[in-house]
């Protein structure tokens, strides 16, 4: 077992058995396959990416065209971190175009954190090991599926970081305060928990190689020195920004509005977050010969460590587990930490580095089945999910300028159905809900849902449009405008649903093609379809028509 913990330099074999390994080749064809996704599919199954794009193309340029002028706001007093995005859309979105640039971020989102760990591990361990063919598997997880873009180019930012911060520790220490402050700056825009991340990364990597630092009184006290100049320089930043802004992440004035994963279920659920996409069940089975492969180097100790990015993994391992699921109006808070920790676990082991012509290639073929498998199985879903944007955009020729847009959907009796896996993910969440906010770039429509979330997006609603607008929101299924009670439950997260006739102009449905499992495809009376494209379906609203419903149907007795 020496050989675990043990640097870069150790060997096990004489050097004429020892196969050279080169995961190059398998990288790039990695990042042509995701470039090649993000071209072929304008709008993939990815659940906040069409929100995004929405305010992408507002903030690079489109807020100037009608009626968006009177309808939204640019305030940068508004946050001071997860606004990378922004930031770019409102400097360079102008030069290339909102489409081009949000396909383009999408890119980085899926790529940049594989290819951080990829660039750590060989600053680590030297050499391209096809393990690092296998860290490629982490572009698609339950945040990327998620559309936490920020997030996720945070990641990468943070690895990549992380190299650099790597190379000047031995250097100047002035150069090294410098360049934490600059790069914790720089994450901090970004993403704060992308901050974070970096910081555990850097405490690890001040640890060293070994755990023989913490035998030595002299040696501790050295390094509980370096790492309190690490989290200093890394805190300034964030602190420095934070007691510029007027404004917070909340909760709805909630409070913190905690909500916990109570439960051991929902903690191992948690867990499997960091490899979840569409179907839980099939990301196991692809992902598990990467786990095999280490479990296999374990037993033949053939598997090199870096001690302290293992203490940092295990932090943030603890942190996967016990931190709340939702605080502070932010969602999957406790889906950030799984996947940093097993970027961070996959950066900090060698396994297999001494192995013979055939043992290589085996390890070469397994772990190359395994990730380009895995990103076949997304573009099968983001394929399948094709047809369904194509519906949203043929029913938003529908709607005229200026008009709003009330966003529904048809909530299934199950999820699961093999023809629509792109629909779901991690869990039954489903990846549409946002599909209808292309009505601002493309109908030049008000749509309530926009991500407008003080603490979190420079873009603003204005009065009176502020009225029936929420910072972030849900699909509401279809079975609220016929439901009386289900209304009554929807409007304290919803309050737009309040006098929905006369504040819009239409519906919009998403899902349409599955019946409501209360309702079915029953709608109130004075609507009158517009369009059905399968997926989706657009309804004039009758202003004239009485608000209150003939009749309950019989379905909503089982909606709450």
């Amino acid at each position: 077992m020496d050989r675990i913990a043990a640097p870069v330099h150790s060997a096990a074999r004489p050097e004429e058995l020892v196969a050279r390994q080169d995961s190059t080749i398998a990288i790039i064809a990695f990042v042509a396959l995701a470039a090649a996704l993000v071209v072929l599919f304008r709008f993939p199954p990815v659940l906040d990416y069409a929100n995004h794009y929405a305010r992408i193309w507002l903030l690079s340029g489109g807020i100037g065209e009608q009626p968006f002028p009177e309808i939204y706001a640019i305030d940068w007093n508004r946050t001071f971190t997860n606004v990378g995005i922004d930031l770019l859309a409102i400097s360079v979105g102008p030069l290339v175009g909102a489409d081009r640039l949000a396909r383009a971020l999408l890119f980085l989102a899926i790529v940049l954190p594989p290819l951080g760990a990829i660039g750590l591990h060989r600053a680590l361990f030297g050499g391209r090991h096809y393990w690092q063919i296998a860290m490629l598997s982490l572009g698609w997880c339950a945040t990327m599926i998620g559309g936490f873009i920020n997030f996720q180019i945070g990641l990468g930012m943070a690895l990549f970081f992380a190299c650099a911060d790597l190379r000047l520790q031995r250097r100047n220490p002035v150069l090294l305060f410098a360049w934490r402050l600059a790069a914790a700056l720089l994450l901090t825009v970004m993403h704060i928990f992308s901050l974070g991340f970096y910081m555990a990364i850097v405490c690890g990597l001040e640890f060293s190689w070994r755990f023989d630092i913490v035998r030595s009184k002299a040696g501790l006290m050295r390094l509980a020195g370096r790492l309190a100049l690490a989290i200093g320089a890394c805190a300034l930043p964030p602190l420095a920004l934070y007691l510029r802004t007027t404004a917070l992440p909340n909760a709805g004035g909630d409070g913190l509005g905690l909500v916990w994963n109570d439960g051991v279920v929902l903690i191992v659920m948690n867990l499997f977050s960091a490899i979840t996409t569409y179907v839980p069940v099939v990301d196991v089975l692809l992902v598990l010969p990467l786990i095999l492969i280490c479990t296999r180097a374990v037993r033949a100790g053939d598997i090199r460590m870096h001690a302290g990015l293992a203490v940092a993994a295990c932090g943030l391992l603890l942190l996967s587990c016990v931190a709340p699921l939702h605080m502070l109006g932010t969602g999957w808070i406790s889906w950030r930490f799984p996947i940093m920790t097993v970027l961070v676990v996959m950066a900090m082991v060698c396994p297999f580095a001494n192995l013979t012509r055939r043992q290589a290639l085996l390890l070469a073929l397994v772990v190359n089945l395994a990730v380009f498998g895995r990103a076949g199985w997304i573009g099968w879903n983001w394929w399948l999910a094709q047809q369904d944007a194509a519906a949203v955009e043929t029913v938003l020729k529908k709607v005229p300028a200026g008009k709003v847009v009330l966003p529904l959907g048809h909530e299934p009796e199950m999820v699961g159905d093999f023809a629509h896996t792109n629909r779901h993910f991690a869990w039954g969440l489903d990846t549409f809900r946002h599909l209808p906010t292309l009505a601002v770039p493309f109908s030049h429509a008000f749509v309530p849902t926009l991500f407008t979330a003080k603490g979190k997006q420079p873009l603003s609603v204005l009065p009176p449009w502020s009225e029936i607008a929420v910072p972030e929101g849900n699909l509401v299924p279809i079975s609220v405008l016929s439901c009386p009670d289900m209304m009554q439950e929807y409007r304290g997260y919803a309050p737009y649903l309040s006098d929905w006739r006369r504040r819009f102009d239409f519906i919009l449905v998403a899902n349409a093609d599955i019946p409501d499992r209360h309702v079915g495809d029953l709608m109130p009376a004075g609507l009158m379809l517009i369009e059905d494209a399968g997926f989706a379906k657009l309804y004039a609203i009758d202003k004239a028509t009485p608000a209150a419903p003939l009749s309950v149907p019989a379905g909503c007795a089982t909606a709450l």
